[in-house]
Parts: structure tokens; sequence; C-alpha cells
């Protein structure tokens, strides 16, 4: 079975993801966002987009997003799938990592079996200030409409929050959601 890859976009908890997802018994490996979308194509099952400081240092990720398989965008690989698709992402109004409570509205795949509202960590430098054409929106807090959005025929999710850090409730399910996904969608 092939492995889900993390793309390393250069952010501080880039690290805590393959963690997880090898926490979690699946196969993950971590790549440079500066490898050749064709060695990804065929190499895995799901990319994971991590975090990162800019959208300036996004390396090729944005053409990992017509690659046909299963992406989970992590704060900073929500906004290269929203850029990419046509959204604006804007800097929000409250900056730095804290705590937030995000209300979910949509339990799509992604967010199968959360609770209507979660208490998360996320940083809100930037965010993502106007969806996508063909984009649905999965979960909005006080301080963010769009704190999760889909793509869903092209399996295609993106969270500005971070489910592998610990200040996160139920961070894991995300993960194994995806995994799902990617076993049912590519195997």
């Amino acid at each position: 079975m092939l492995p889900i890859y993390v793309v390393n976009n250069f952010g501080q908890f880039n690290h805590l993801i393959l963690r997880m997802l090898r926490d979690l018994s699946i196969d993950a490996k971590m790549i440079p966002n500066s490898t050749p979308p064709d060695q990804v194509a065929g190499a895995c099952r799901g990319l994971v987009l991590g975090g990162g400081p800019t959208m300036d240092r996004a390396g090729n990720c944005s053409d990992y997003l017509h690659l046909g398989i299963p992406v989970l965008g992590i704060c900073l690989g929500l906004h290269i799938i929203a850029s990419s698709f046509g959204g604006v992402v804007r800097p929000g109004k409250f900056g730095g990592y804290g705590a937030v409570r995000v209300e979910v509205c949509d339990h799509d795949e992604i967010l199968a079996g959360y609770p209507d509202l979660i208490n998360v960590w996320a940083s809100h430098a930037d965010e993502v200030s106007v969806m996508p054409p063909g984009f649905v929106r999965l979960a909005s807090s006080d301080i963010c409409a769009n704190e999760a959005i889909a793509l869903p025929e092209k399996h295609i999710y993106g969270l500005q929050w971070h489910p592998e850090v610990s200040h996160t409730e139920q961070g894991s399910l995300a993960y194994e959601n995806f995994n799902a996904i990617t076993l049912r969608t590519t195997g």
C-alpha cells in the first residue's frame, strides 16, 4: 500500500503531523514541497499540505492539487488550496496562535464523528476570506467564517486549525478520516 505524503512547507508543526500519522499506524513520509509533481503522482495515496510561514515558500503545492489524489491542507495548506481554486486569502484580524471554538456546520467525510462544537488550536494571521467557487463550508467560528472547507468531488479538504497539536480536541480524528478517504478512493 502506498503511503500518505506530508508536504513540508517549513511550518513548525509539520513533524507533528508526520508523528501523529505514524502514531495512528498510518504509513506516512515527509517530502519537501520542491518535489516535482511527477515524483508525487503514483507514489502516494494522499497528501497532507502542512503549514508554513508564507505562500511565497509553498513550492509545488498548487501543482499537487491537480494530481487526482486526496489532499488535506492544514493552515497554510488550506490557504494554498483556496488561492489555487480562486478563493481569497487575507490577513486575519486576530493574528497568532491560540484557542478557538469552532462550529462544525457540515459533518462531511473529513469531519465525520466530530461534535457540533470543538475547541481547536489555530493561527489566524492569514485566513480564507472568500471561499473558492464550488467549495463548501464545513466549519466556522466567531473570528473566521471559513475554518474548514472542501471540494468533496475531488476529495480536497482544508482546515485552518492544527489537528496534530494536543490543544485541539479529537485532532487525530481528522487524520483518521483522511486516511479512510485515501483508502476508499485510491485503493
